[in-house]
């Protein structure tokens, strides 16, 4: 398995990500969400699994300071890779799966 988790630090889901799979004893790559972003590659690869309306999160403040309920579709994906505080965290990465949210029932089949 090649997990990869991409949290926030304030993201209680995101340490709860952590702490499932350290429990397990299973390795994992920790990304900080809002200082590093995802890469145009891997938000492709996450989009095509979960798709765009579940990757942005629709409560944070920055959705409404960005209008991101105006724009083109073109555009909010532009600002979501620009702002990644935009993110709906954890993003929980193996491979080419993927999941948004603290989901331990998915992670479950990985092993």
């Amino acid at each position: 398995m090649n997990i990869q988790i991409f949290g926030s630090s304030k993201c209680f889901d995101s340490k709860k990500a952590q702490r499932w799979f350290k429990e397990r004893r299973i390795k994992f790559q920790y990304v900080d969400l809002p200082s590093k972003g995802l890469s145009p590659r891997e938000y492709q690869s996450v989009k095509q699994k979960i798709g765009f309306e579940a990757l942005v999160n629709t409560k944070c403040r920055a959705y409404e300071d960005l209008y991101m309920a105006y724009i083109t579709p073109a555009a909010r994906e532009e600002k979501l890779l620009e702002n990644p505080v935009l993110f709906q965290t954890p993003i929980v990465r193996n491979g080419r799966e993927a999941t948004v949210g603290y989901r331990p029932e998915v992670w479950e089949t990985w092993e």
